[in-house]
């Protein structure tokens, strides 16, 4: 027999489950999931847009981060409902190298929004009589672009890296420190914001007055520990920790729960999202 060498330019996906039995249960779940995800997230966008009193910066803000969220599943979720029903579960090179684009460009524009939704709760608890100043429509839309520019030009530099057939490994070290400051730039932002409001409200003299201050963040804040506790778990947890039970958990709690939590998170724990749904349940149903 003559030895055969096989090309192929797809990669073959291991899955959640090699069990064939566990693949129609994990598509139910994970198709239910998708779907309250997408359903969660647009009646988010929808509230926002009909209801007047929403149009603020950080419903703007959050209206994107929705629109986001959306796309973010998106990426991934399809495919992978996809291959729990197939059984050729495969990727072609282009399309494993499209889906890592807009999964880092997608989760990079995630955190840059949560930062900005941070900033803008700084305004508004620190220098509030200052707020509709500085959080103007047009800066608000320029801190959404400038989001979306800095978080797609980061994905574009790891695939045409990856393209190149020169010998890359003295841009190895550029793009580690680009990929450091992209994704440590908006925590900071952030942790920065959050230590400022602390402060802030500790100087407020009643004890109203600090929980109405903190109410105003509660819904943010969840979001923000949700989605970096995730991504903490995922990518930065000692080698020791990691299995492969504990790699697919974590994965999935990052591309699916965080962004159907999101929508929860907002509804039960703020009072104008409530009532601006409540307001388009009656519009919808009379």
């Amino acid at each position: 027999m003559n030895n055969h060498s096989i090309r192929t330019s797809d990669f073959i996906l291991l899955g959640l489950s090699s069990n064939p039995q566990m693949q129609k249960p994990l598509f139910d779940i994970f198709f239910i999931m998708y779907l309250i995800t997408m359903v969660g997230n647009v009646l988010i966008i929808l509230v926002i847009h009909f209801d007047s009193r929403l149009h603020t910066p950080m419903y703007f803000f959050l209206s994107n981060l929705s629109f986001m969220d959306i796309c973010f599943t998106t990426v991934i979720v399809p495919k992978m409902l996809v291959n729990l029903l197939s059984e050729t579960k495969t990727i072609s090179y282009v399309g494993c190298l499209v889906q890592m684009y807009f999964f880092m460009a997608l989760g990079n524009t995630d955190s840059y929004l949560l930062a900005s939704m941070a900033i803008d709760r700084l305004v508004a608890i620190c220098t509030p009589l200052h707020y509709d100043v500085v959080m103007r429509p047009h800066r608000c839309l320029f801190m959404f672009l400038d989001s979306c520019t800095i978080s797609h030009l980061h994905a574009l530099f790891h695939p045409v890296l990856k393209l190149s057939c020169s010998d890359t490994s003295s841009s190895q070290i550029v793009v580690m420190t680009e990929t450091l400051a992209v994704i440590v730039t908006p925590f900071l932002c952030i942790l920065f914001s959050y230590l400022r409001i602390i402060v802030t409200v500790l100087r407020i003299p009643s004890a109203a007055g600090k929980w109405k201050a903190f109410s105003t963040c509660g819904s943010h804040l969840t979001v923000v520990v949700l989605f970096y506790g995730s991504i903490i778990y995922v990518y930065f947890r000692p080698l020791s920790m990691s299995s492969v039970v504990k790699d697919w958990v974590s994965t999935v709690m990052f591309i699916v729960v965080t962004p159907m939590m999101n929508p929860f998170i907002y509804t039960l724990m703020n009072k104008d999202i409530k009532r601006g749904l409540k307001k388009l349940m009656d519009r919808i149903l009379s």
